[in-house]
């Protein structure tokens, strides 16, 4: 069981998440739920806050096929159980957790305020259709069309949480120029994605900020992506869910919660802000540089 006061980790957390959130798809209480598993309301509402008390890996994998999970999400979940209690977590590819289950999903559909910072390419929640899917028929070349439509289909799906009416999240990025060099597909599709940017950038929750190369590296060297996911507060007025650092790589994913690292990223990212041009400058350079791709 968790100490008092103190919030379960990530991992736990975030298998806590998807779990509520399949028994309310299925209209189901943590009393129904409760009974079928034959333990107590107070244990499922703790393991849906991530608290695991002394439950082992096989009850959260019965629980998991009593909700009707596939294989693939089951051992998700039993994975993220078995991530333990650390601050900081790296998740490494098809270790503990399915290589194509992805776990920043949950943590991004549930944020508030997300910022962004991407050196190198365009974040997910700002690509096209066409720019997506031209890159992920690189990344996952031996994949089948429908595999390919359904990850596509999903990258959709989550664009949502920043163009929904009701309450969008904030988003926040800044894009380093050389994000815009690389051609994905074709120059029409480069055009259509600085097209995007460009309209997105316009929507009172969304800011995107360029940091030109004139900028060089302003915090004395090279920043690999990352975005920092805030939650809000809760109905009491507290804070809903820890602030979370995620740090992409090509082998896996680092999440960070420690205040130390969280301190370094946001000085980090108010110094690059500080040298990124103003948001109606670096809407007109998306729009210079859509104008080259179509002439």
């Amino acid at each position: 069981m968790a100490k008092q006061g103190t919030k379960a980790s990530l991992p736990r957390r975030q298998m806590g998440r998807y779990l509520r959130e399949s028994r309310e798809e299925q209209n189901l209480t943590q009393g129904q739920i409760a009974a079928i598993m034959d333990w107590s309301v107070s244990t499922q509402s703790r393991l849906e806050r991530g608290d695991v008390g002394r439950l082992r890996a096989r009850d959260i994998e019965l629980l998991c096929q009593n909700l009707g999970f596939d294989d693939e999400k089951t051992a998700a979940m039993v994975g993220l159980f078995k991530q333990g209690a650390e601050k900081s977590w790296w998740h490494s590819f098809g270790d503990l957790i399915p290589e194509r289950f992805n776990v920043y999903i949950g943590l991004e559909a549930s944020a508030r305020h997300i910022e962004i910072f991407r050196p190198d390419i365009i974040p997910g929640l700002l690509q096209t259709t066409d720019y997506a899917a031209t890159l992920d028929r690189t990344y996952f070349p031996k994949d089948s069309e429908e595999e390919r439509q359904r990850r596509i289909e999903l990258k959709t799906k989550r664009q949502a949480i920043i163009t929904r009416r009701a309450n969008p999240a904030t988003l926040d990025v800044i894009l380093y120029e050389a994000a815009l060099n690389p051609l994905v597909g074709s120059p029409k599709i480069m055009a259509a994605q600085h097209r995007h940017l460009a309209d997105l950038s316009t929507r009172p929750n969304v800011t995107i900020r360029m940091l030109p190369f004139s900028a060089g590296f302003p915090v004395g060297g090279p920043v690999g992506p990352f975005s920092i996911l805030d939650y809000g507060l809760d109905a009491a007025g507290s804070t809903a869910e820890p602030t979370v650092i995620y740090v992409e790589g090509f082998t896996g994913d680092m999440y960070l919660e420690a205040e130390s690292d969280l301190r370094r990223y946001r000085e980090a990212l108010t110094i690059i802000r500080h040298n990124a041009l103003d948001a109606v400058a670096s809407r007109t350079l998306l729009r210079q540089r859509m104008k080259e791709y179509l002439a």
